[in-house]
Formats: C-alpha cells, structure tokens, sequence
C-alpha cells in the first residue's frame, strides 16, 4: 500500500517555474516506478512523466519535453516535478501516481496503482 500527497501548486504567470512535490508513504516505495498525470477541465487525464524505481530512467511526454523534469529521493520517499517556461496550457490539476507493474514505463493512468488527491496549476498570460 502506497499513500502519496502532492503539494506545491499555484498560480505563476507564463514563462515561470513551479516544483511539484508529491511524499509517499509506504515500506516499498522504492520498487515503484512514479508518475505525474494532469487533467484540465473537461479534458481526459493525460500522462506527464515517469521515471523508474532508481530514478536512472524518465520519460516525458512530448509537450512538457526540454521543459519539465521528474525526480525521486528513494531515502526520503518523496517524487518531484520541476516545471520551467511555463505555458497557460499546462493549466491542470496535476496528479502523483504509483506503478507497481512492469515493464516501464507505463503512459496509460489505467496501468498506475495509487494516487495522489492532485494539486492545482493554474498559468496565468
């Protein structure tokens, strides 16, 4: 069992940065591979990053490339997503999710095992 909690979200003006953070609670943590998901109002939620159970591999969807990036403290149980040269478009509210399975990665949130209850990014033009 995974508990995760986001925390850091806002409001930033265009071409700002935000850092998401999402503390996960549970022994196991470090076998999991972690995910950030975003879903804006009346959109479907869509997949953000990953990154493995060592943080040694990221993946990033092609609208956030070059611009967000994933990170995990294994020894601290806790995820991170810096957020540079943000767009109104990532408006969203951004979720923490948990993978138990394999092989990695994962893009589908239907494939992800715990959640996090999300936090607020609003980028203002």
């Amino acid at each position: 069992q995974v508990q995760l909690v986001e925390s850091g979200g806002g409001l930033v003006q265009a071409g700002g940065s935000l850092r998401l953070s999402c503390a996960a609670s549970g022994r196991i943590f470090s076998s999991y591979a972690m995910g950030w998901f975003r879903q804006a109002p009346g959109k479907e939620r869509e997949f953000v990053a990953t990154i493995n159970w060592s943080g040694r591999r990221t993946v990033y969807a092609d609208s956030v490339k070059g611009r967000f990036t994933i990170s995990r403290d294994n020894a601290k149980n806790w995820v991170y997503l810096q957020m540079n040269s943000l767009k109104p478009e990532d408006t969203a509210v951004y979720y923490c999710a948990a993978d138990a399975g394999s092989p990695f990665p994962h893009y589908s949130a239907r494939e992800y095992d715990y959640w996090g209850q999300g936090t607020q990014v609003t980028v203002a033009s």
